[in-house]
């Protein structure tokens, strides 16, 4: 057996793991890191669905035969790359804060435009749902609440 420890007014206070790191405002952050993480995860996939839609618009043409639109391919293609790019941030959202804001502001401003397009396919007559529309504004939305915070400038010389 071993000795019995003396704790006196000049020994260490003796902390758990988790007692020493685990502040309050620590446990806030890495809540808010993970729930980044987990949404990053859900739009980079959602994103990277989309090569799907682009594969058979693709292989059958009917952005040419069908819609008559030539800019749906190029448009679905831009979806792509930012996925990737979301996924590739997971492990370390503070160091990809740019990419993270870049996709937020695409979103909003996608879906702003989806908004106006809405509204004026009404005006004509048309009927065209606001889902979609939402659902781009809300990402974006999220993706800017949940953006890391900057990083502070390391001092020259510690790397």
């Amino acid at each position: 057996m071993g000795h019995p420890r003396i704790e006196n007014e000049y020994s260490f206070p003796r902390y758990t793991r988790r007692e020493k790191w685990a502040t309050p405002q620590n446990e806030v952050n890495m809540t808010r890191k993970r729930l980044t993480q987990i949404v990053l995860v859900i739009v980079g996939l959602l994103n990277l669905a989309i090569i799907y839609f682009l594969y058979m618009d693709l292989r059958h043409s009917s952005w040419l035969l069908e819609q008559k639109n030539e800019t749906e391919p190029m448009f679905l293609s831009f979806f792509i790359p930012v996925g990737v790019f979301l996924l590739m941030a997971v492990r370390r959202p503070s160091e990809h804060r740019s990419m993270i804001a870049l996709a937020a502001w695409w979103n909003i401003s996608h879906g702003t435009v989806m908004a106006i397009q809405t509204v004026e396919a009404w005006n004509h007559g048309v009927h065209r749902n606001f889902t979609d529309v939402i659902i781009f504004l809300v990402i974006g939305v999220v993706l800017l609440v949940l953006l890391p915070a900057k990083r502070e400038a390391v001092a020259a010389g510690v790397a």
